[in-house]
């Protein structure tokens, strides 16, 4: 039932936030004024065929207008330094977003991993050679405890190496513009190394065959 989802109330507050009428939104639906009226009222729901254009309308996704809230991503600028992870417990898929977002997966929705400064079981090794960084960690790599991935983030971009249990602990990333780095730990949670910590590093790093 609709009525679960989508509540007359949350219409009314998100059409209102939009400075619309109700005869402006049924425009941009396609449905007549009285329909929209009749929802407000709770005297009706949308059909579930109406769910994606009335969220449109509204500007915002269909997720947050079934959970009743309005989410504005901050991130207009694009800078991908406010990117956040999801990770599935269930099924283990790694979600990235350039901003806030309602995100789920396995009919779980996810919280954004917070990232901590590594200690000394989640330190990274950080080498240099002319182009990019070598990282790497003696973390275990064992099927229920390991480092599901490293990636490197600058303000344009976000560079993530998937790692396997039994796999190595290391990566390779471009250096320009990096300006910190992630390790994802399936037991401990994210961990940011900022390149404060590394940037003047000049430690040779291994040769690549």
């Amino acid at each position: 039932m609709m009525d679960r989802y989508v509540t007359g109330a949350v219409i009314r507050r998100l059409r209102e936030g939009k400075g619309m009428t109700q005869e402006e939104l049924a425009r941009r639906i396609h449905v007549s004024g009285k329909a929209v009226s009749k929802w407000e009222t709770g005297q009706g729901f949308p059909d579930l065929s109406l769910l994606d254009p009335l969220a449109r309308a509204l500007d915002i996704s269909v997720i947050e207008l079934m959970s009743g809230e309005d989410r504005r991503n901050g991130n207009r600028s694009a800078n991908m330094l406010k990117s956040r992870f999801y990770v599935c417990p269930v099924c283990g898929n790694v979600i990235l977003a350039a901003g806030e977002a309602v995100i789920s997966c396995c009919g779980i929705t996810l919280p954004p991993l917070t990232p901590e400064v590594p200690d000394a079981g989640h330190a990274l090794r950080v080498a240099v050679s002319e182009d990019e960084y070598y990282v790497s960690s003696d973390h275990p790599m064992e099927k229920d405890h390991c480092l599901s991935f490293l990636a490197a983030v600058s303000d344009q971009s976000v560079h993530l190496v998937k790692l396997y249990p039994e796999g190595a602990a290391e990566a390779r990333f471009g250096i320009r513009g990096v300006r910190c780095l992630l390790a994802y730990c399936s037991r401990h949670g994210l961990f940011r190394l900022g390149r404060e910590a590394f940037g003047t590093d000049v430690t040779p790093a291994p040769y690549r065959t």
